[in-house]
């Protein structure tokens, strides 16, 4: 196939990101799917040549950039072509660390190598200085090949060593690896051992921090909850108590009108427009507009002001409730004639 039928078989393939998940494929093409990940599907194109494509283009992208990168060390697959959501590059063989190293030793040689592969990560800027063993190929003439690399860029926080290198060697092949580390370059294993106690200090440390939190979690709470409470203070009380008659009120008024036939949304659409037209009123020294309230919000604001002058706030507090049980009597009673007269009309 040339590149524009490639570029047409690749843009029939759709591939889906899913959450925590390998991504979906649908693929009606005749080019095989060899894997998937998290971010896209890869397709043999013929023996030499490969194509991944990507369930979101800024993943392409990103990943794109990172080959680019490394296009001059042999270290990455050579790059062929690319779409709005796909890659055109060189296919890897070879055997992934995993793989191999279920039957072969890891020896100084191969350590090297790795070590020469996190300096050429550093050197041709990648901000995230590791790699998983599963993502490395070993090749049959003895070099390195890698492949996922868009994770390695456009990284704001990373790990100052190489963290997911280490922890999927495992504990065994990760201790010797570190040993050889420390034998052909002492000074790097001193700092990523530095590196590591330190996270484990951070660890240790946010274990003993949240512990002492959940054994004083009543105490927090309580001292982190007290901009949460607005009972003893009048002037949020009646703020408050405010906008829950409003809230009822409201609610139980277009349950009146949804009664009589009325469209819900528009019922809503004209409640708002309603209370828009008549909450325009001046208050307060700064002459911003406020709600021109209903007498019902009136009254139960003038005795929240005789409350406060007076500093009887739970005696006074106790007369608000034959006020707004007054209200809702008043809402209730008209939901039932809106039953009522709705049961006339099905009946004749």
């Amino acid at each position: 196939m040339n590149d524009q039928e490639i570029a047409q078989q690749l843009k029939k393939i759709k591939v889906s990101n899913q959450e925590q998940a390998d991504v979906e494929v649908e693929n009606p093409t005749s080019l095989t799917m060899i894997g998937k990940g998290r971010q896209g599907a890869v397709f043999q194109i013929d023996e030499n040549t490969c194509a991944k494509v990507y369930g979101n283009p800024e993943d392409c992208e990103r990943e794109h950039y990172a080959l680019s990168l490394g296009q001059e060390t042999g270290l990455f697959p050579r790059i062929y072509s690319k779409g709005q959501n796909y890659i055109v590059m060189e296919m890897v063989r070879g055997i992934d660390l995993r793989e191999y190293l279920q039957s072969q030793p890891l020896t100084k040689e191969l350590s090297l190598k790795l070590i020469e592969m996190l300096v050429t990560f550093q050197q041709i800027g990648f901000d995230r200085i590791d790699h998983h063993k599963r993502q490395i190929y070993l090749q049959q003439d003895g070099t390195l090949k890698v492949i996922d690399v868009g994770r390695t860029v456009w990284r704001d926080r990373t790990y100052p060593y190489p963290r997911k290198l280490l922890t999927s060697l495992g504990d065994e092949y990760k201790e010797l690896f570190l040993s050889h580390v420390r034998e052909m370059n002492p000074k790097l294993y001193a700092e990523w051992q530095h590196y590591m106690e330190m996270e484990e200090s951070a660890r240790h440390m946010f274990k003993t921090l949240f512990s002492k939190r959940l054994e004083d979690a009543e105490g927090i709470a309580i001292e982190l909850s007290e901009s949460l409470l607005t009972v003893d203070d009048q002037k949020k009380h009646y703020a408050k108590l405010e906008g829950l008659v409003r809230k009822v009120f409201k609610e139980e008024w277009i349950k009146v009108l949804v009664l009589q036939g009325r469209d819900p949304e528009k019922v809503k659409g004209k409640i708002d427009a309603f209370l828009e037209k008549q909450e325009r009123k001046e208050w307060g020294e700064m002459g911003k507009k406020k709600r021109k309230l209903p007498d019902y919000v009136k009254e139960l604001q003038k005795q929240s002001q005789q409350q406060w002058a007076s500093k009887q706030s739970q005696q006074e507090a106790s007369k608000q409730k034959p006020l707004i049980e007054d209200v809702m009597k008043n809402v209730h009673r008209l939901l039932n004639e809106g039953k009522k007269k709705k049961q006339k009309k099905s009946k004749s």
